[in-house]
């Protein structure tokens, strides 16, 4: 009988401190490229408070590193030696020791952003697992099993802890595995992960742009829901992830693992990381070179792929209200780390969230570089020298530059950059088919208005006239019997003649 680590009676971890319900307002988020999401609605964390220690925690240990925890004493000293630097002691006090308030003022009144890609099966339970990773009910509407093609449902939320606010996008896919063809099933999602990349670079090439408001949309984590088969990976669960393991961070879970018992649970997640393994498919694994979360991130580690129930629903256990799934055979707790690992996932989450950004931002500068190489753009020129713009260079190059009109041109092929020359080439060639296309339809138009009058002219011919079609019938045949005798009286004068 499935579930026999799940019985009843099983003592959830303590959950901290109640914290002080916080007020929902209403917030605006930019729209991603593709497709469109919903505007963001911001929602108030009940639990206590730990979402925002965390991510306060995260920000000042950064600070701090930034300040010089990071580098020993020695390498210091070395660095700043061989930058040709010097390291003096101030007589007293300057003041510049509020540097890291002042980020951390910023931060907050700035906020955070988080984007979360949920991939898996219809009704594996995606939306069920991020509100209970959230404790937030996000009020997703069901899927159908009948779509024609995958599709990817965006929306954002702005959730407030404390005194922190998480700017949320949640990315799901709708009919994923639904079809009879899967082949190319991973393509949408390949494709959207790429399209948050271009809208970013596009944003990023702008004149005048705005990077500090604008709306990061690029995937920071992709939690890749597996079926709980107990037996293997899915063909389709290996093609997606090998396409996507070099653009995004991959963290594996096991959907709805309360379907099947402790002992085949581990047997199937030794199985997995084997395929993964075998297959080359990278996922994302805690760092541990920090050593403030390098024991708790080894531990994590190793209880991938993640066992995950996910619930909204309450049960009375004891006197207290509890989230956690009923059967008839006991109570699974979301939140009982010996159920299931819900609570393991959102540690992971919290903890290394900003370790998540940064190996995006690595993700990114990998697409950036192939793409502007795409457009032609170098950082070496053909004398194996740095190219620079004309704004950067010295007196004697911008003087130069005015009298030399090959100079004159390389500076034109800067400004109108190939991304441009692409551009425009794109829009001429969607004019001139637009005006092929208006001409071929005119000409199907008037095709089918000499067609309509044919055949109404034929029909009046063939109803108003059977009997004269019948005349001309046997006046044809008679005109061909006189030409017959006719011929026939010719030749035999002819020959009467001759002889």
């Amino acid at each position: 009988m499935p579930g026999n680590h799940c019985r009843d009676g099983g003592t959830a971890p303590p959950s901290g401190r109640e914290a002080p319900a916080s007020s929902a307002r209403p917030g605006g988020g930019a729209a991603a490229a593709s497709p469109p999401r919903a505007p963001p609605r911001r929602v108030a964390l009940p639990f206590g408070g730990t979402f925002g220690r965390v991510l306060l925690s995260l920000l000042s240990s950064l600070i701090l590193c930034l300040c010089g925890g990071a580098m020993a004493a020695s390498d210091t000293e070395e660095h700043l030696q061989n930058a040709g630097c010097r390291t003096l002691s101030l007589s007293a006090h300057v003041g510049f020791d509020s540097l890291p308030d002042q980020l951390i003022r910023k931060s907050i009144k700035h906020g955070f952003c988080f984007n979360i890609l949920c991939i898996g099966e219809t009704g594996i339970g995606k939306s069920a697992l991020v509100s209970s990773l959230f404790n937030t009910d996000f009020e997703d509407s069901p899927s159908t099993h009948f779509l024609s093609s995958v599709r990817l449902r965006a929306q954002t939320f702005e959730l407030q802890e404390s005194n922190v606010l998480l700017k949320l996008t949640v990315v799901k896919t709708v009919g994923f595995g639904d079809q009879m063809n899967k082949a190319d099933s991973y393509q949408p999602i390949v494709d959207y992960v790429d399209a948050q990349f271009e809208a970013y670079l596009e944003e990023e090439l702008k004149v005048i742009r705005s990077l500090f408001s604008y709306h990061d949309t690029r995937i920071h984590v992709c939690l890749y829901f597996i079926s709980p088969t107990g037996r293997s990976l899915k063909t389709i669960d290996l093609l997606t992830m090998r396409s996507l393991d070099s653009k995004v961070n991959i963290i594996p879970v096991i959907g709805k693992a309360d379907s099947i018992s402790k002992t085949e649970l581990q047997e199937f997640k030794k199985k997995i990381m084997s395929e993964l393994t075998s297959n080359g498919i990278r996922i994302y694994q805690c760092p541990t070179d920090d050593e403030t979360v390098s024991e708790i991130n080894s531990i994590t580690n190793g209880y991938l792929p993640f066992a995950v129930v996910g619930s909204m629903e309450k049960v009375k256990i004891g006197n207290k209200m509890e989230r956690a799934r009923q059967y008839p055979w006991g109570i699974v707790k979301v939140e009982n780390e010996n159920h299931c690992d819900t609570i393991k996932l959102r540690r992971m989450l919290c903890i290394n969230m900003e370790d998540l950004k940064d190996k995006t931002r690595a993700y990114y500068e990998s697409y950036r570089r192939c793409r502007l190489e795409k457009l032609g753009c170098r950082d070496i020129g053909p004398e194996n020298k740095s190219v620079r713009l004309p704004c950067f260079q010295s007196h004697t190059d911008r003087k130069n530059c005015h009298s030399n009109a090959s100079v004159e041109r390389q500076v034109v092929v800067l400004v109108l950059t190939e991304f441009e020359h692409l551009t425009l080439m794109h829009q001429e060639e969607e004019l001139k088919l637009g005006k092929e296309k208006k001409l071929l339809e005119d000409e199907k138009t008037q095709f089918v208005e000499k067609k309509a009058v044919t055949e109404s002219s034929q029909s009046q011919v063939s109803v108003s006239s059977p009997v004269s079609l019948k005349t001309q019938g046997l006046q044809k045949v008679s005109h061909q019997r006189a030409m017959r005798k006719f011929f026939t009286f010719t030749f035999i004068t002819q020959i009467a003649i001759i002889f």
